[in-house]
């Protein structure tokens, strides 16, 4: 029996044990089930989950995730199970029909897809996006970015790959998908326009911040993260919850190294930006996060802020310990980016202890995201509708 048999027999026989002690009117024969769960590891190198046990599995996994804050939730999610897709042009479909599910016009549902799972060869799909909506990032000839610098690498990997851009580059292009598996090389996949729902920013009380064209999407899910559910690993599983407003508005648009709003924003209210004791980034922090909340309300889009997410997790984690259990959490992220001594979450200390069932990010699929894959590929592009 070798190493990798072994390491699936143990994962497969720890959680199906965890199965049973939690899974509520599972009404399956423990002993049965494990019986026959040793016998196909034995025979094929792995099992194939039940439908029962692929959805306690992923929720579980969402419970578990140490650096996710809005886990109070890890009960509703809705889990799509596509494992039998391998072809990639199905696979795309399939990552088109998630994102309109989980949109649900503005109501966004908590959602992830299943696709095929490893076996003892690797992964059988992969999705090298870093989430399924990314807005593109454009080199410049002043040596700026036109865009999300982050996703500069990632962008022109696609162009490399066949993508075609818009004949007008803008700071809003939706990158396209990049679609892997066993029987195919990478496809690049434009995405469907009409499938991202995008929020323009107003202010509740400065209407010129319209004119800084500002805007988000709606959905943010995390494509390039593993799945492992007992011994078993999904390369490709798809998965969103809803935003937190300060991911918007202290991170994506107000990092240095991503849109980098706050000099504008400092200049546009009058502040005293070249005075870092005036605070001045400050209040263009918080300007910025109001019309980031202001402006989700008004297009009466699921989003989050970060005091009552706080008050959330704190009963997220008094229920983990009703049922005798531990709420792992990496206080790094798990706290918000605008003001922690003032969300609950601040002032306690937290076990930052991985268990599994749980989502994993590899080195391999961490580059791939970043754009950085060197050597040949054989590359075909196909059109998406």
């Amino acid at each position: 029996m070798t190493d990798h048999t072994d390491a699936v027999l143990a994962g497969a026989r720890e959680f199906l044990e965890l199965y049973a002690r939690e899974a509520a009117g599972a009404r399956v024969d423990g002993a049965r089930r494990w019986d026959a769960v040793r016998a196909e590891i034995e025979a094929t190198g792995t099992y194939r989950h039940t439908r029962a046990e692929l959805v306690f599995g992923a929720r579980v996994a969402w419970r578990q995730s140490v650096r996710c804050v809005g886990r109070v939730r890890w009960s509703s999610l809705v889990v799509r199970d596509a494992r039998r897709v391998r072809d990639p042009d199905r696979v795309y479909r399939q990552l088109v029909r998630h994102l309109r599910f989980a949109t649900h016009r503005g109501r966004i549902r908590s959602t992830l897809t299943v696709f095929a799972p490893d076996d003892r060869v690797g992964p059988r799909v992969r999705i090298w996006n870093e989430q399924l909506v990314r807005y593109a990032g454009w080199r410049c000839t002043d040596r700026g970015v036109l865009g999300d610098p982050r996703q500069q690498g990632f962008t022109e990997l696609a162009v490399r790959l066949g993508w075609t851009p818009p004949a007008t580059r803008s700071r809003w292009d939706v990158l396209p998908w990049v679609v892997e598996t066993r029987s195919a090389p990478p496809r690049v996949y434009p995405l469907p326009r009409r499938a991202v729902l995008e929020v323009a920013l107003s202010h509740p009380e400065y209407d010129w911040l319209r004119e800084l064209d500002l805007r988000w999407y709606a959905v943010p899910v995390i494509a390039n993260m593993r799945l492992h559910i007992g011994g078993v690993d999904y390369s490709a599983a798809p998965f969103n919850g809803f935003y937190l407003g300060d991911e918007i508005g202290s991170r994506n648009l107000a990092d240095a190294d991503r849109y980098d709003q706050l000099p504008v924003l400092g200049a546009r209210l009058g502040l005293p930006v070249h005075d870092e004791r005036s605070l001045w980034r400050d209040r263009a922090l918080v300007e910025l996060n109001r019309a980031v909340l202001h402006s989700f309300d008004a297009a009466r889009v699921s989003l989050a802020d970060h005091h009552s997410e706080a008050r959330h997790f704190m009963r997220f984690a008094a229920r983990e310990q009703d049922a005798g259990r531990c709420a792992y959490a990496d206080w790094s992220w798990i706290n918000s980016h605008l003001a922690p001594p003032l969300t609950p979450t601040f002032h306690r200390l937290w076990t930052n202890e991985e268990h599994q069932p749980n989502f994993h990010l590899d080195p391999d699929a961490r580059r791939r995201a970043a754009g950085e894959v060197a050597g040949p590929m054989l590359v075909e592009l196909t059109g998406g509708s």
